[in-house]
């Protein structure tokens, strides 16, 4: 039996990317699922797909009411919540720091680096009350490292290992793990529906390994950062990332 089977999943972003892909995997594993995702629509047209029913509403992350919320109705649903995994985020346009603008760096902050701060708020506070659990926080080595043409993501990002390393310290008492994944650019449509695309061979030519990632392995790593058995594993940002940030 999986060591996933019957556990509570909470995740944000879950209509694209790595969150589609994390769902399906958690389902086949027998986790029961809370699907959160600001384009309802398009959550609602995945949820129809899936092999089981699951719970699901809109949740736009950068409003405290609807994290509050979308933790409520998983345990409203599951009784507990025992695995969140914030997912949710995006870029804007890449721009050098003198042509980023103020109204860059807020939106960069509230969608990346706010949600996660409330998504853990509300999430953890819910496994501190079934006793314990596990967050997982969808960071980038953009959050390790610089990112030229990318300050405001890249400052967002490392707001996001901050706050996992210090809720991780904070929260290790009540049986709370909080971890954070620091994928390099993958195939998801961050990169395949934006004019990052047209940049591919570019951003392939930086990684030892020579090629972007798969989604699926990205999500491999998280799966395993987040099983049950990892109990020793908190306070890390672990990358992935074909060997990028070994140089």
């Amino acid at each position: 039996m999986s060591e996933f089977s019957g556990k509570s999943v909470l995740i944000t972003g879950a209509a694209g990317g790595f969150g589609r892909v994390l769902t399906s995997k958690l389902l086949d594993a027998g986790a029961n699922i809370i699907l959160g995702d600001l384009n309802d629509a398009a959550l609602a047209e995945f949820v129809s797909s899936l092999p089981r029913e699951v719970a699901w509403q809109r949740c736009d992350v950068m409003k405290d009411g609807d994290q509050k919320a979308l933790v409520a109705r998983a345990v409203t649903a599951y009784g507990r919540l025992d695995i969140a995994i914030n997912n949710a985020g995006g870029t804007s346009p890449m721009k050098g720091l003198l042509e980023t603008t103020e109204q860059d760096l807020d939106w960069n902050f509230a969608l990346n680096a706010k949600s996660v701060f409330l998504g853990m708020k509300h999430q953890i506070a819910a496994m501190i009350q079934g006793g314990g659990g596990s967050v997982m926080n969808v960071a980038s080595v953009a959050g390790l490292a610089g990112a030229p043409k990318n300050l405001a993501y890249g400052a967002a990002k490392h707001a996001v290992v901050g706050m996992t390393r210090t809720a991780a310290v904070e929260f290790a008492r009540h049986n709370v793990r909080v971890n954070a994944i620091c994928p390099y650019f993958s195939m998801t449509p961050l990169v395949t529906q934006s004019n990052l695309i047209e940049r591919k061979a570019q951003m392939e030519a930086a990684v030892p390994m020579k090629r972007l990632a798969d989604p699926e392995e990205v999500a491999a790593a998280i799966l395993a950062m987040i099983l049950p058995s990892n109990s020793y594993l908190t306070g890390q940002a672990i990358a992935v990332d074909g060997g990028l940030t070994a140089f």
